[in-house]
């Protein structure tokens, strides 16, 4: 078996005295998608923050690519890296927030053109050329010159995940990418999700779509109280559950 691109291993999390994660373990391998599935306050949104290094861990470790994410070894002893150097290991992942965090003084075009130019410096030119591929690629090259404020959730949203591609990362992380959405525009963003996951980009995805997730993930992992309770296939842990926790969650969501 090849190495994961993603290896969580023994992940803790406390705020205080709450624990978030509890001795959380996974592997994500390149070119698959994995759907992290449960009840607001699971731990699944906290999972993706200490994968992007928002959140930094207590205990228990995540590699990317091979690489310990925030603390290097050295002389037997981990030490937390420098902020120049988590900045650098962010950049091989993209996160998508729910709510697009756009900057609403610059166009579709300038939000999507600001990290390939200011952060990784690359010429304004090639970097103007490739968003709007990207533009294209999420269906608004037409609305390159528009404000956020000019357009709406899902075109929004779909302009977010463009700059996130932009910085071209290993990874894509989704925050419950549509929860911000009116239903009618669910679909658009849900779309470009699927598109990417037949195009090979590993992802990890916070959602309560849980079709989305049956059509999509190669694997599904439903979290509860900062563990995990269940994972494997989608057709199995959606569709055939084995713990009664993930049953009882299935039935207060599918009604």
């Amino acid at each position: 078996m090849t190495r994961p691109l993603v290896a969580v291993r023994s992940a803790v999390k406390l705020f205080g005295s709450y624990q978030a994660l509890k001795d959380v373990s996974l592997d994500v391998h390149a070119g698959q998608v994995l759907c992290l599935v449960g009840a607001s306050g699971s731990g699944k949104t906290t999972l993706l923050r200490c994968i992007n290094q928002l959140v930094q861990l207590d205990s228990g470790g995540i590699w990317l690519d091979g690489e310990l994410l925030g603390m290097r070894q050295h002389g037997g002893k981990l030490h937390r890296l420098s902020e120049a150097e988590i900045i650098r290991q962010r950049l091989k992942t993209g996160m998508v927030f729910q709510r697009f965090n756009l900057f609403p003084h610059k166009t579709a075009l300038e939000n999507v053109i600001e990290g390939p130019v200011q952060v990784q410096g690359r010429k304004p030119a090639e970097a103007r050329t490739a968003a709007m591929e990207l533009l294209h690629r999420v269906g608004l090259e037409e609305k390159a010159g528009s404000y956020p404020s000019q357009l709406s959730g899902g075109q929004q949203q779909r302009v977010a995940i463009a700059r996130a591609l932009s910085m071209r990362p290993k990874l894509m992380l989704f925050d419950e990418p549509t929860s911000a959405l009116d239903p009618v525009l669910v679909g658009e963003v849900l779309a470009v999700m699927k598109e990417l996951a037949r195009e090979g980009m590993t992802m990890i995805v916070v959602t309560h779509e849980l079709a989305f997730a049956r059509e999509v993930a190669d694997m599904v992992v439903y979290m509860d109280g900062g563990r995990i309770v269940e994972a494997g296939l989608p057709d199995q842990v959606l569709g055939a559950p084995q713990e009664a926790r993930t049953r009882a969650f299935l039935s207060a969501v599918l009604g």
